[in-house]
């Protein structure tokens, strides 16, 4: 029987894997090696580790997209080993950065085109991936916002979403995520880790800079509406199971998604992470968008409460919001209707926009 913490995350987050691209297979042997939490990050680590090795034989054997297609599923496997595993932060570090690489390496046989863009922010750096559909001239492009325990490698499924509809993404890690979170700690004002990558990305004759969306996923659901709030160059943006107030949902949190807060806020406590929390609050920010916005929930979600993401959708002029009745947090079980729903919807969007 597992402990009480792999429990949680079993019934929290199973979908979220499969959808984001871990093989059921590979779920369920790994999960079947897990009885406690404290072995979580090595047996997803143990998975990778098997694929990393299949890439390398691909490599050598000159079969560029099996080797591609394995390095994504090592990538994916190590992010979810330490997505919510704050036991040890050098060994999450450790399973971020080779998370990090994966991905790189599943880029250069899957899309050799895609980039790695890096901006400056507070004496460090925050990173984005690149994409852009093939054969495009001028893409629009939506910037695509992780929450607190996902990254721009959980991205790739999404991204494609988008791309097979003519539009160009760019996934960022932001203060308190992936990459950049290991040196910059989480922030209310995530707006200023967005503006640095796309002044970086400004010269670009590749994208329709006329034409620029934003999306976030739970937590970055509550960051897209403030990205759309103060950053001008932004046209229409869409939340997938934000919040409207973060602290207000704290004592319902699971306890590592508050022990993730906790260490990726900088807090010395919990106490001190959820004051932090309360001032990830979109009072008197949604008021200010005035463009485009699309929010979306599930009513079976257990991690943020649809209502807080129907209240983003009630203080933004002209709002609208969809909530699935049968959907789970992130929608993570409806991915089929979810994700081309709201991909559709911003690209009409911005298609309508006049130059």
């Amino acid at each position: 029987m597992a402990d009480a913490r792999v429990q949680v995350a079993i019934e929290h987050w199973a979908p979220r894997f499969i959808q984001n691209g871990v093989d059921y297979n590979d779920y369920i042997r790994t999960m079947a090696r897990i009885d406690g939490w404290e072995q979580w990050l090595a047996e997803w680590g143990r998975t990778a580790s098997e694929h990393e090795e299949y890439a390398l034989e691909s490599e050598d054997a000159g079969r560029r997209r099996t080797a591609g297609e394995a390095w994504l599923r090592a990538a994916i496997c190590r992010h979810f080993g330490k997505f919510v595993w704050m036991l040890d932060p050098g060994l999450a570090a450790e399973a971020t950065h080779r998370s990090v690489e994966a991905m790189r390496r599943a880029h250069r046989y899957l899309d050799p085109n895609a980039e790695r863009i890096e901006a400056p922010l507070d004496r460090d750096r925050v990173v984005a991936n690149l994409r852009r559909p093939q054969e495009a001239r001028r893409p629009p492009l939506v910037v695509l916002i992780p929450g607190l325990d996902s990254t721009k490698e959980e991205f790739f499924f999404l991204e494609q979403v988008y791309l097979d509809r003519g539009m160009a993404t760019l996934s960022v890690d932001g203060p308190g995520q992936g990459e950049t979170g290991l040196e910059l700690p989480i922030r209310p004002d995530f707006e200023t880790g967005v503006a640095p990558l796309l002044d970086a990305i400004a010269s670009r004759g590749d994208i329709d800079h006329d034409r620029m969306g934003a999306m976030g996923v739970s937590l970055g659901g509550y960051y897209a509406p403030r990205v759309a709030a103060f950053e001008p160059r932004v046209k229409a943006v869409a939340g997938l199971s934000g919040s409207y107030c973060f602290g207000e949902i704290w004592d319902g949190l699971p306890p590592m998604t508050r022990e993730t807060f906790t260490v990726k806020s900088g807090a010395s406590s919990e106490a001190e992470a959820r004051d932090r929390a309360m001032a990830l609050d979109l009072s008197g920010v949604c008021e200010r968008i005035e463009v485009p916005a699309l929010y979306i929930a599930g009513q079976l979600d257990r991690l943020i409460p649809w209502r807080q993401t129907e209240r983003q959708a009630e203080q933004t002029p002209g709002g609208e919001f969809v909530c699935y009745p049968d959907g789970n947090h992130g929608c993570s079980n409806k991915p089929y209707r979810a994700r081309p729903a709201i991909a559709d919807w911003m690209r009409e969007r911005l298609a309508g926009i006049e130059r």
